[in-house]
């Protein structure tokens, strides 16, 4: 293997962490913000790209300017165990979810997933970008043209809002859902965009105008709670206020108010 070959533990149920146990001169490569805590053995040093073997300086100038793409930092944070015996580093995910853990060895070596759903890895995989190359994926997908790759032969984890559902698709199988609710997907999934058939449908359903088509072969983590979907249910409760809950004209009473 050329990733590091690191042990893990997920905690807890809505708000999750994941504690990685790392062996001597292990190490493992986190996203900035996702720390949590870590044992005093543990050495944390900011890297220029993603700590991957056999990248060049050229490769790790690539590796960043594509980070740029997806809104990510230039840096990424690796934590090692420079000590003599086991020693354990957290790291929690953003908002309430689930932490899925992907064997890469076992999943083709590649993940797609969203551009902000990648959360740490062995040290030795790669994350860098996967652009969709069909038009409509790009426009309507929810997630543009640009989505995270994960590539390698270790573990790696990202993580998902609410619910997450693991699907494995037989080939010419599919499986429809909202573009926000894909979290991750192997590299022999064919994604695309359908438009939802029907005027009223399109208009009135409140599901918006479009679905992700997943067709297999291949396996697909689907999430209940988009980030998205939960940030405008945030806003727009904060918009009316609690002195409108209750109340039988809702927001609309704020419309007589001077």
């Amino acid at each position: 293997m050329s990733a590091h070959e690191i042990d893990y533990r997920i905690i807890g149920e809505e708000m999750q962490c994941v504690e990685i146990q790392l062996d001597p001169a292990e190490s493992v490569v986190a996203e900035a913000g996702s720390f949590m805590m870590m044992d005093q053995d543990i050495q944390m040093e900011t890297i220029f790209g993603d700590g991957s073997r056999g990248n060049g300086m050229m490769g790790k100038l690539m590796g960043a300017g594509k980070r740029l793409l997806t809104g990510e930092s230039l840096f990424m944070t690796v934590f090692t165990n420079e000590g003599r015996y086991r020693q354990n580093v957290t790291f929690a995910s953003p908002y309430p979810g689930k932490i899925i853990p992907l064997d890469l060895q076992l999943l083709g070596g590649k993940i797609i997933c969203q551009k902000d759903s990648f959360l740490c890895s062995a040290k030795g995989n790669s994350i860098g970008i996967e652009f969709q190359r069909k038009l409509g994926v790009g426009f309507f997908g929810g997630e543009g043209f640009i989505m995270q790759k994960i590539e390698g032969d270790g573990w790696a984890f990202v993580h998902s809002g609410g619910l997450v559902i693991e699907r494995t698709l037989n080939p010419g199988e599919v499986l429809r859902l909202d573009t926000g609710c894909l979290v991750a997907m192997t590299a022999g999934i064919d994604y695309d965009i359908e438009f939802v058939k029907g005027v009223k449908s399109a208009l009135f359903g409140g599901e918006g105008l479009f679905f992700a088509t997943l067709r297999g072969p291949g396996k697909v983590w689907v999430q209940s709670l988009p980030f998205s979907r939960m940030a405008d249910r945030v806003l727009s409760a904060a918009t009316f206020g609690r002195k409108d809950e209750g109340s039988i004209l809702g927001g609309l009473g704020n419309l007589f108010e001077r």
